[in-house]
């Protein structure tokens, strides 16, 4: 029974490894998002501005702590007047007030500056940035993946292809050996097919090769193990386009880099408005209750009370500090220089990117009319050619051409449709769709 077991679930470890899972776009993008180690690290540093922003803004805040404390000081022998009742013994350092002395208080303090509201907004602008980087790094994967996906989909259809190709080719050879056979023809025409078949042969090996270095390629972004058995969608094209003033109102709103250099610009801003925060005064509160006595008691010797509190308020002036706040400006405002020649460069390249992008998904969705036409001129020279072949109206050499145009027809109608799908991808990435 135990070899049984041993063996049932060594069968079922064995089907499942071999189970070929079927992705999506969706799920090889989400799989993607979860694995990929630039994108992760994105995203943590969105978290962490995210908390910095958090923390700068409860700096702002009153800060509480419950302060216990209890001081013995060796006596010097004599006694003084400055306990609470009487005479007490004098300790040997003349810092501390008595020989035993207990805190037990509730401190609460506040600093109020305008530099700690600029650093305030300072970090809120650094986390609104990281979003916007966040944004920037999830497109960018999802551009990789787009292309990697629509990579293994058309490799494998050329793959197909140079198959049927191969087959198409040994077809040739037997037709051309039978005619020879027949002296209907020369032996030249059986080497001519051979060698078609032969090239057709290193074509397909080349062509399985790059399906498997593409599929490797994506299995890594996915899967533990990136020889993992998967299957992908088809390119299947819709021909549909949004059109321009679609594309330009969504991207403009929607667009990561402008955003990403737009908080850049008021976080610089916001440094500027903090390092001149240094020239102003701070103002200091503090709020003290409970007990600093000689007793650990609410009260002390002849019902002395011990319970109390007190009240400071502290004022900073800033008088001199050779020029470190003046640096401190003048480093903040270069800063600034650069993030504002950042945002309207990302405003430039936007604008030159959409019109690429769109430019390219025009001109792919145009070509694929076309492709399928010298697909299917292609198809039927070919079968012309092999029936004159036939009737011995035309040469090998003929014939080997009409195969070779079908396949390079075939292989750019694949590598078009392809094409369309990442330029319709790169539109949808841009407006945020995808």
């Amino acid at each position: 029974m135990a070899l049984f077991a041993v063996c049932s679930t060594s069968a079922a470890q064995q089907a499942q490894a071999t189970t070929v899972q079927h992705l999506t776009l969706a799920d090889t993008i989400q799989l993607a998002k979860a694995n990929e180690p630039t994108f992760a690290s994105a995203r943590a540093a969105q978290q962490s501005a995210k908390i910095d922003a958090y923390l700068a803004k409860a700096a702002l805040l009153p800060s509480a702590t419950y302060h216990n404390q209890m001081l013995y000081t060796q006596p010097n022998g004599q006694t003084n007047q400055g306990g609470q009742v009487g005479a007490q013994a004098s300790p040997v350092f003349i810092a501390n007030n008595a020989v035993h002395e207990y805190a037990s208080q509730a401190v609460v303090d506040e600093r109020i500056g305008w530099k700690g509201f600029a650093d305030a907004q300072v970090a809120t602008a650094n986390a609104a940035r990281a979003a916007a980087e966040l944004e920037v790094s999830r497109r960018g994967l999802v551009t990789a993946v787009v292309g990697l996906y629509y990579s293994v989909a058309t490799l494998g259809e050329k793959v197909r292809i140079q198959g049927e190709a191969l087959s198409e080719a040994k077809a040739f050879t037997t037709v051309t050996q039978q005619r020879e056979a027949a002296r209907e023809v020369a032996h030249a025409d059986v080497v001519k097919a051979q060698l078609q078949m032969q090239q057709k042969q290193r074509d397909l090996s080349d062509a399985t090769v790059a399906e498997q270095k593409a599929r490797l390629e994506l299995g890594v972004l996915l899967f533990p193990d990136p020889r993992t058995p998967y299957t992908t969608d088809p390119a299947v094209t819709n021909r549909v386009l949004p059109t321009k003033e679609e594309v330009d109102q969504t991207a403009s709103k929607n667009n990561p880099e402008i955003r990403s250099a737009l908080t850049g610009l008021q976080a610089a801003n916001a440094s500027v408005t903090s390092a001149k925060a240094a020239y102003l005064p701070d103002l200091g509160l503090n709020f003290t209750y409970g007990i600093d006595a000689p007793q650990f008691a609410k009260r002390g010797p002849d019902d002395v009370r011990n319970l109390g509190y007190s009240i400071s308020g502290t004022i900073d002036i800033p008088v001199w500090d050779w020029f470190s706040t003046q640096k401190r400006v003048k480093q903040s405002q270069i800063q600034r220089d650069a993030a504002k020649v950042t945002l309207t460069a990302a405003q430039r390249r936007l604008i030159a990117t959409l019109e690429e992008s769109y430019a390219e998904a025009v001109a792919a969705r145009d070509q694929l009319d076309l492709l399928d036409q010298s697909v299917t001129t292609a198809e039927e020279s070919l079968r012309l050619t092999k029936l004159r072949y036939s009737a011995g109206e035309s040469t090998a050499l003929e014939v080997v051409d009409a195969q070779n145009s079908f396949l390079a027809a075939r292989t750019a109608e694949s590598d078009g449709v392809v094409r369309f799908e990442t330029a319709l991808a790169s539109l949808q990435i841009l407006t945020g769709s995808l």
